[in-house]
């Protein structure tokens, strides 16, 4: 990218209102600055660490969905699941964000998609892997139970007794005929 003449003469007076300002706030013997600082900067930091907190939540729950659905692929063409294969296939994917050995993989089979539950169940949880019949629709649920930070917005994305939240990736597919 190229900058032309009026690009880089914008570019210049705003660093140089930039470092004006720097330069007053270094030469503000009064302390006002500093006061005025000191009040706001705990919620500009409790603000910010609460925006990292809930963008890697958000970033992890769709990761875990997306699993969800790859698992969803698997069955829906009749193929089975099993918790080793669910280990080394799908576990190096979400192994970034998530200690594989507490994600609870639920796999149930039902006649139709009125009679399917797909919410989420209350921890602690014992899932099994029923993967259905041509035919059936089957739920996929991806269950963890996630720790977040406590702070002062801590308290929106967890539950207040167990102190974590219950994060789940689910899909409903219909078995292919075979």
């Amino acid at each position: 990218m190229v900058m032309g003449p009026g690009m880089a003469r914008k570019l210049a007076e705003f660093l140089r209102r930039r470092a004006r300002s720097a330069f007053r706030f270094r030469r503000a013997r009064d302390g006002a600055a500093a006061v005025e600082f000191a009040l706001v900067s705990p919620f500009f930091i409790a603000t910010l660490i609460a925006v990292f907190e809930v963008t890697i939540y958000l970033f992890a729950q769709q990761t875990l969905q997306t699993v969800a659905v790859d698992v969803g692929r698997l069955m829906m063409t009749g193929q089975s699941l099993t918790q080793s294969t669910f280990n080394t296939t799908y576990c190096p994917k979400l192994q970034p964000l998530f200690t594989c050995g507490s994600i609870l993989v639920d796999v149930q089979s039902y006649a139709d998609f009125n009679s399917a539950v797909t919410s989420a169940p209350s921890l602690p949880y014992t899932p099994s892997i029923n993967a259905g019949t041509p035919g059936q629709v089957v739920v996929v649920r991806l269950i963890y139970p996630w720790s977040s930070v406590s702070g002062l917005f801590g308290f929106a994305i967890k539950n207040p007794s167990t102190g974590q939240s219950e994060m789940m990736g689910v899909t409903a597919i219909r078995v292919e005929p075979s």
